[in-house]
């Protein structure tokens, strides 16, 4: 239930952010090339919405399988020394994901000390950099779960898009469809 909740959630954040950065550039377009205008704070705030997209995005990527990966070798061990390989890597994507939530969580604190604001925006910049926290955890409850699947025996290793086999799957459906349009025209 929780889960679900946190996927939905992280779905419908991802949506909201990049149809919000879309909308803001397309307007931000028309009032320049348009109106010879602008508004001020539209590249920041676009810059930040792709920083919050894009760390929600690796906590979706790493739940939905879809990040690329080298995994050749791992890919030729048995099943249980794929589960060893890859226990160990999540544990080191952990750790990183650790170190990354101590250090952005320093860097918070000293920025909300200090009280600085975004340059063109009355936002406080612990606000929008909060992200740093958020995404780091986000990305390492996907891991923990990942993690969990491994020691279960779910899963053997991460899940990654293999770029070989779509490119020898697309290339089979391109010339089975090239092989069954030149039958029915001939």
């Amino acid at each position: 239930m929780f889960s679900r909740i946190i996927n939905g959630l992280e779905e419908a954040i991802i949506a909201g952010l990049l149809a919000t950065m879309t909308l803001l550039v397309f307007f931000e377009v028309v009032m320049r090339f348009g109106f010879n205008t602008g508004f001020m704070w539209a590249q920041e705030l676009t810059l930040h919405l792709s920083f919050w997209m894009v760390l929600f995005g690796v906590s979706y990527g790493i739940k939905v399988g879809s990040h690329i990966g080298v995994d050749a070798l791992v890919k030729t061990l048995p099943a249980k020394a794929r589960r060893i390989v890859s226990g160990v890597a999540v544990v080191c994507c952990l750790a990183y994901c650790g170190l990354f939530i101590k250090g952005g969580w320093t860097y918070l604190v000293m920025v909300h000390m200090i009280d600085i604001e975004l340059e063109d925006m009355p936002i406080p910049k612990w606000v929008a950099h909060s992200i740093l926290i958020i995404g780091m955890v986000m990305i390492a409850m996907r891991l923990l779960q990942l993690l969990w699947e491994i020691v279960t025996g779910k899963t053997d290793s991460f899940k990654l898009v293999d770029e070989a086999e779509e490119s020898l799957h697309l290339a089979e459906e391109t010339k089975t469809s090239a092989t069954n349009q030149g039958g029915d025209s001939a």
